[in-house]
């Protein structure tokens, strides 16, 4: 059995050296599907596992794998959001055994995760074949869900948790140091150290790159030097910090809505965004900025996510371990109710006055957001609003985008509702942020990779980085692209 810090003995398969070649099989010119095939000394291991969220690469989730599972010697996790994680149960299921090696809050973040997902994927199928007998609709293909609930539970055994800072030898050429990337809880950038004939050839990835100064997370860890970067580049085209502090952008929001006399619905990512929106409201409250109205947390996923985030103290920032010792408690307030049972976020439509109903998904895509998107969107007192990345195709874009009108559970519904966004919510990195964090290295690398970006945001930055330093090689690899170095 793999512990926290064991690396004194092999923790994958015995090879021998030789030229490190990535596939890019996700995350490629598009934000979601991570998924990284990495070749290296002898060494054939996955980066993430990620889903597609975006409507136009969904088919891509039910592909096979484009290699075979059971020669891969290992798979390491960034971090446990779907897009990172959430094929898993598709690798388990078509022969992969091995370990899954990530950080330790990682390991209860993805459990929690992989099972949501099958639960919604599972719920969403039966929803879609129950609609579909009703309308007499003649489905194409079977209704069945991407993995069930029992093929989720088949991956958790394979999880193996480990500390920050601590390598692990892989090989004898290969090392492994999982380092703070914070983006959410127990995030991870990796840094693999190879034995190249005896020259130790550095390779990053940087998994998603947080912000500094964030509430409940501590700051991405700053790495020395790298030959090879694979960078994320979501917001690599714009800066969130112009818009003002999010907790004021929060506060008028949340008053104006008020002031009309409507709800404020926020799709929610479960995993950090739901716990530093609560977060941010508890200030609100205990300060006496925004009226005294209740507030739904309408995700089993997120109340269950809150209290991994209790339990990973020490994984926190010091602000809010001092908050967690001495003050009011940073996740909980008064007029906060967690929602669990379908009942009771059926119930949430029976509210009278304005409200606050934050739900998952977070990009829309499925989930109990879509029923409150349902009851409230045809309102213009209500205000909808946008507090992360929303992927090319999600529900979620179109909405951002302006759309007059969205297709809900095969139905059309005008958007009449307010649509706002607080962009510096994301728990990613703006091209500032991104542009500091390479530039924490030294010397820099001699290769920058980007991906986990649209095209433009990563034109953008590779245009910011060549400004500042001309002598890095930067690619933006296409889906299934092959690099060698």
């Amino acid at each position: 059995m793999f512990k926290p810090g064991y690396h004194k003995r092999q923790v994958l398969t015995h090879g021998i050296v030789m030229a490190i070649k990535i596939t890019f099989l996700g995350a490629s010119q598009q934000v979601t599907g991570s998924r990284y095939y990495l070749e290296a000394a002898g060494l054939k291991l996955l980066i993430d596992c990620g889903m597609f969220q975006e409507r136009q690469y969904l088919a891509r989730n039910w592909a096979p794998f484009p290699f075979d599972p059971q020669q891969l010697n290992g798979v390491i996790l960034t971090h446990a959001h779907l897009d990172h994680v959430g094929t898993l149960p598709r690798l388990i299921a078509q022969g992969y055994k091995k370990p899954i090696l990530m950080t330790e809050p990682t390991v209860e973040l993805a459990t929690l995760i992989m099972l949501d997902s099958a639960r919604i994927q599972e719920e969403d199928a039966r929803y879609k074949r129950k609609r579909h007998k009703k309308s007499g609709h003649k489905a194409p293909h079977p209704v069945t869900p991407l993995y069930t609930t029992e093929e989720a539970q088949h991956t958790v055994p394979l999880l193996k948790g480990f500390e920050y800072n601590t390598p692990l030898t892989l090989n004898d050429h290969v090392q492994l140091t999982f380092l703070e990337a914070g983006h959410i809880l127990g995030p991870a950038s990796l840094l693999f150290e190879i034995n190249d004939g005896g020259q130790i050839r550095k390779l990053v990835f940087s998994g998603d790159i947080g912000q500094n100064d964030k509430p409940l997370i501590s700051d991405p860890a700053k790495i020395d030097t790298a030959d090879i970067v694979i960078m994320e580049s979501t917001y690599g085209d714009r800066n969130h910090k112009e818009h003002g502090p999010v907790v004021d952008q929060l506060e008028t929001i949340i008053n104006d809505t008020y002031k009309r006399g409507g709800n404020l619905v926020i799709p929610t990512f479960a995993v950090e965004r739901a716990q530093e929106l609560m977060y941010h409201i508890s200030e609100l409250v205990y300060a006496d900025l925004i009226p005294d109205i209740p507030v739904f947390m309408d995700s089993p996923m997120a109340v269950d996510v809150t209290e991994i985030f209790k339990r990973y103290r020490s994984y926190m920032d010091q602000e809010t371990i001092k908050l967690f010792q001495e003050y009011e408690p940073p996740l909980r307030f008064p007029g906060l109710s967690l929602v669990r049972s379908v009942e009771d976020s059926k119930a949430i439509k029976q509210h009278k006055g304005t409200a606050i109903i934050m739900s998952s998904s977070g990009m829309c895509t499925g989930g109990r957001i879509k029923h409150h998107l349902k009851n409230n969107i045809t309102n213009p007192n209500n205000t909808i609003l946008f507090v992360g990345y929303q992927a090319n195709g999600t529900l979620g874009q179109h909405i951002l985008r302006g759309a007059k009108e969205v297709r809900i559970h095969g139905q059309r519904w005008p958007v009449n509702a307010n649509i706002a966004q607080i962009q510096g919510f994301s728990g990613h990195g703006d091209q500032e942020d991104l542009i500091n964090w390479l530039g924490n290295m030294n010397p820099k690398p001699k290769h920058v990779i980007l991906t986990h970006g649209e095209a433009d945001s990563a034109k953008a930055l590779t245009q910011s980085i060549n400004a500042k330093w001309q002598d890095i090689s930067i690619k933006n690899p296409g889906y299934q692209t092959t690099l060698e170095f």
